[in-house]
């Protein structure tokens, strides 16, 4: 068995060719919330070394025996577009015929997800496919030149992305606030007249009332680029996103398969950007106790990841065995 067509037949089974279609919210059906709290733990057939060596164990994840059992029976039809896929289709945004769809776990977002796509990224690699299954009511994705209007709002979003001005998440309140105050001192000039003396804005009021109950301002909106680190660059300088505050996930560590050379371990792949966004957000910014409510944004990612790392051991072991 040969390591390198064995993967590659592996993922080529899971994601197909590129195409791109819209998705109606009401397709995805919601879990009802007694089913999002009574989140399983899920179980793995791994010996005890090589759970530890899985960074994805510790997840609290809803049952995935529906995958196991589509892993086995194969591909499936999808139901809007009549393609054949594994596990859902990347083009339609849907679970295929055999995940019903009352098994996928519904999660429940405390921000809007935008996810600009690159044109040139491959639909069936990409990992954003997950979060509009799974959060369908937060997540909308949009392939590059499609950018939605962010003008007059870089006080309340933000961009997920690496970079020489980016800040941590935990710092994240105290520069949408300076943002607002800009905001204020600019209106104050141009009107010629001390700032005590202005009408209040909608988004200067919320911000008030969010610093007397010690919140800060109102973060209501996060972007994404899904595409290859070589390709970000066409989309970061688009002068419509250069304005926004950027933001670095500088603590986390990817365990994508499919690891870019030559890049640093704490460039994520986009369903693990949104993902350790959201947890590192709850807990810095909301100041609230994380209690796994975004782990199944993960409930696909930490399936391939499993199968994918069996396969190459399964290949390694191969290519080991001596030939008789």
């Amino acid at each position: 068995m040969v390591f390198v067509p064995m993967i590659h037949a592996l993922e080529t089974e899971y994601f197909g060719s590129k195409k791109k279609m819209a998705l109606s919210p009401s397709v995805v059906p919601q879990e009802s919330e007694e089913n999002n709290a009574n989140c399983v733990e899920t179980k793995q057939s791994q010996t005890a070394s090589t759970a530890s060596e899985d960074p994805l164990q510790h997840l609290c994840l809803a049952s995935q025996e529906v995958l196991h059992k589509a892993q086995q029976s194969g591909r499936s039809r999808c139901l809007q577009c009549g393609g054949s896929r594994m596990f859902y289709c990347y083009t339609c945004y849907v679970p295929v015929e055999n995940v019903p769809t009352e098994q996928i776990p519904f999660v429940q977002l405390p921000l809007k997800i935008d996810i600009i796509k690159h044109p040139n990224e491959t639909d069936g690699k990409s990992t954003a496919v997950h979060a509009k299954l799974l959060a369908p009511d937060s997540v909308n994705i949009y392939t590059y030149p499609c950018i939605p209007e962010y003008e007059g709002q870089d006080h309340e979003v933000v961009l997920v992305f690496p970079g020489p001005q980016s800040i941590s998440i935990k710092d994240v309140s105290f520069h949408l606030q300076k943002r607002i105050e800009s905001k204020s001192g600019d209106k104050a000039d141009d009107l010629d007249m001390p700032p005590r003396k202005l009408v209040r804005t909608e988004a200067q009021e919320g911000w008030h009332l969010n610093e007397s109950m010690g919140k800060g301002p109102e973060l209501k909106r996060v972007v994404f680029i899904d595409s290859t680190w070589s390709q970000t660059n066409q989309i970061t300088s688009d002068e419509r996103l250069r304005e926004l505050l950027q933001v670095e996930l500088k603590t986390r560590k990817t365990c994508f398969w499919r690891h870019q050379k030559g890049k640093p371990d704490t460039f994520l792949s986009t369903i693990e950007a949104i993902y350790y966004f959201l947890v590192d957000y709850h807990r810095a910014v909301q100041k609230e106790e994380y209690r796994g409510q975004y782990d199944n944004l993960l409930f696909f990612y930490s399936f391939m990841y499993r199968l994918i790392k069996e396969a190459r051991r399964s290949g390694e072991k191969a290519k080991q065995k001596p030939i008789h």
